[in-house]
Parts: structure tokens; sequence; C-alpha cells
């Protein structure tokens, strides 16, 4: 990335939060009860962070009921994580069924928070903050809710619930000696209804639309030329210890044969972790699509409160004002200065990018931030 981007500073590198054991440092607050307080502001906010938050308080609430306690226990012990809405639809306690409805009306604000369609279902999950509290979990240790926290908003703490409204102030910088049950998203499913609102907006303004089939200079029996990731790392998927997977997705954008920008969406579930090497064999580029032998690719990371509709109409409005010159040109500046203002002001979500991949580019490439690689080959793909 050219040192005059204004983005630049802004775009690379938080740290992640350490994971060192240390005793719970919490005080407990006031109960969160009545109008006016700041539990209640949250439940009112139609945002993901304030929706993740009422729904946290109401199940920290409901655990007094201890048939119900039992049965969220048992599900945290099972698995990762579990789908809320599948667990309190399934509770033989009164107070799991009492919140079913609650947590049906959540998912609904958070898919349209999101911008996905009325088709993403259940995106609410609940699972441990870290896989070592599971044996407090198991002994009896009563747990707190949490919605899972930003990492880098500049706070300390993050709140969490007891099963009587009140409020402890947890450090952000490490795990604690109570059990905590985060409720988060199901960032894969997530990306994977974001993705399909990103695809569908822009083919409806002109920028994702196919090549056509014949007379683009490739015959019906020669298949299609692509470029294929053989191995990619990553030094940073901006992800704290308490918010487990990085969802990981790349815009590979450039110039289709009818001299439009487009931006094509390519979802990355396995790359997942930092500072380990994958070896997915996947596609990144399809020069079926493209009218010049150049590509550009911006990875992101989905944060939690992304909004793919707003994404997809801002990256619209800006490519729609670039015209074909008759060469190639980058479009990795225009498309992150697309990006709403918002997304720098939770997690940074911008991973890694890479400037003019060539059709014919074989072998290591560094990302622009510094913060990755990749080795990609050419890869042919014969017609069946």
């Amino acid at each position: 990335m050219s040192t005059s981007t204004p983005l630049r500073t802004a775009l690379i590198g938080v740290a992640l939060a350490a994971t060192a054991l240390v005793p719970l440092q919490g005080t407990a607050l006031a109960a969160p009860s009545g109008t006016g307080t700041a539990a209640t502001t949250a439940s009112a906010s139609s945002s993901v962070s304030g929706i993740e938050d009422a729904t946290a308080l109401a199940l920290a609430r409901s655990l007094a009921d201890p048939d119900w306690s039992r049965e969220v226990r048992r599900a945290a012990l099972a698995a990762d994580s579990v789908g809320l809405g599948a667990l309190a639809d399934d509770a033989t306690a009164s107070a799991g069924r009492r919140l079913a409805a609650r947590i049906t009306a959540a998912d609904r604000g958070v898919a349209a928070a999101k911008g996905l369609g009325s088709g993403a279902g259940s995106l609410l999950r609940l699972g441990l903050a870290d896989a070592s509290m599971k044996g407090r979990l198991a002994s009896g240790v009563a747990p707190l809710v949490a919605a899972a926290p930003s990492d880098d908003d500049g706070a300390a703490t993050f709140t969490a619930y007891d099963s009587r409204g009140a409020a402890h102030e947890l450090p952000l910088d490490s795990a604690t000696d109570r059990p905590v049950y985060l409720v988060d998203i199901d960032g894969a499913k997530a990306v994977a209804e974001g993705l399909k609102v990103i695809d569908k907006t822009l083919e409806s303004k002109g920028l994702g639309l196919p090549a056509p089939s014949a007379g683009a200079g490739l015959s019906a029996a020669s298949g299609i030329d692509t470029t294929r990731i053989d191995s990619v790392r990553l030094g940073d998927v901006e992800e704290p210890f308490f918010k487990g997977d990085a969802e990981i997705f790349t815009l590979v954008t450039g110039f289709g044969k009818d001299g439009k920008p487009r931006v094509d969406t390519v979802e990355m579930p396995y790359l997942n972790k930092e500072d380990t090497t994958y070896y997915p064999g996947q596609v990144l580029v399809n020069w079926s699509d493209y009218k010049y032998d150049m590509a550009d690719a911006v990875m992101m990371e989905d944060d939690g409160d992304t909004d793919y509709q707003a994404l997809a109409k801002a990256i619209a409005a800006v490519l729609l004002t670039i015209t074909d010159q008759g060469a190639y040109i980058p479009l990795v500046d225009a498309l992150l200065n697309a990006i709403p203002t918002n997304w720098w002001t939770d997690d940074p979500d911008y991973v890694e990018s890479w400037y003019t991949l060539a059709r014919s580019s074989s072998g290591q490439r560094n990302g622009a931030a510094g913060n990755g690689w990749m080795t990609v080959s050419p890869y042919h793909v014969p017609e069946l």
C-alpha cells in the first residue's frame, strides 16, 4: 500500500489480548433494572452489540431457575458453541421456554442490523469464553453471562451479568477464575449470508455480472484459467482470546469483460488462526470474468457489527464512478476508501491486501500491510 494512502495507519494491526489466567478482579455493580439504565439503553439499541448485551442480561437472569441452569451447563460442557435459539426451543425448564420468544426476536434484530436477508435464520450462539473454564463450570461454580466484547474500542474491561442481573466488570486482557458464558454471533453463517448479500447487491448495480459464456475468447471446451491459493498465513487475525476463531473473507476486484469494475467475494472459513499456515488449494480468481490479466485482493474479517448491505452499497457507489481507461489500474485504495467509517470504529476489519495479482503470478506474494502472505499458482480448470 502506498504511503499516501490515508487509511494505512488506521488499518494495520491491533495487538491480541493476553491469555494468562488471573483471578477475577471485577467488582459487582448495581443491578441494571428499571428504565434509564445502561442495560435498558443497550436492549433498546438496534446494533448487534446492543442486542447481544440485552440477550446476555436476559439469559443471566433466566439462570436463576436451577433446572434451566443445569440444561445450559450441560450444553456448554458438551460443545464449544451451541445455537442459543435451539437451546431455548428445546428446553424442558420453564425459564428456557419463556426465553425462546425473546431469542427469536433477537435473532431477527441481529439479521436486520447486519443487513442480512430474512433467510439468515438463528445467528446467536452461546459458549464459554475460554476452554479452561470448563472444569470450574462442571464443579458447580456459578457462571456469569456476557455479550462478546469488542477488543479494541479502548476499554480495558467488559460487562458480565449474574443470575440476579447484577453487572460485573471483567478484565479484557485475561481469562477469569469464574466461568463466563459469551453470547456471540455464528460468524461463519453470518459471513456466508453476508457475501450473498454483497454478490446480489453488486450484480444489481452491474458490478459483478458473470462474463458472457460465448464470444469472449474462451471456447466452451477449453475450461477456465484461475489463480489458486496453494498456502496462506496471517500474522494477526485481529481476534483476542475470548472471541475464538476469526471469520475471514476476501474481496477480489478488477475490471470485468464489460469494462466496469467488478467485485467477487471469496469465503475462507478455514483461515481462522494467526501464525498458522493453511494449504487450501482454493480458487481465488476466475480470469474468465476479467478483462485484464490483473486483479487485486482485499482480505477482511467480520467484526460482529458488520452491516453487509451498507458495505455493498458503499462499494458500489464508489466503484461506479471509476471508468475503464484502456489499461489496468489497481482498485484496492478505491475499495478501502469505500468502506463505511463505522467499520474502523470496532475491530479493524481490514486484514491484508494484495495489489496486481497477475494471471501468471506464481510463488509467494507478501501482503501490502506486512500482515500475511500467500503462495499462488496458475491453475487451469478443464471442462467436464
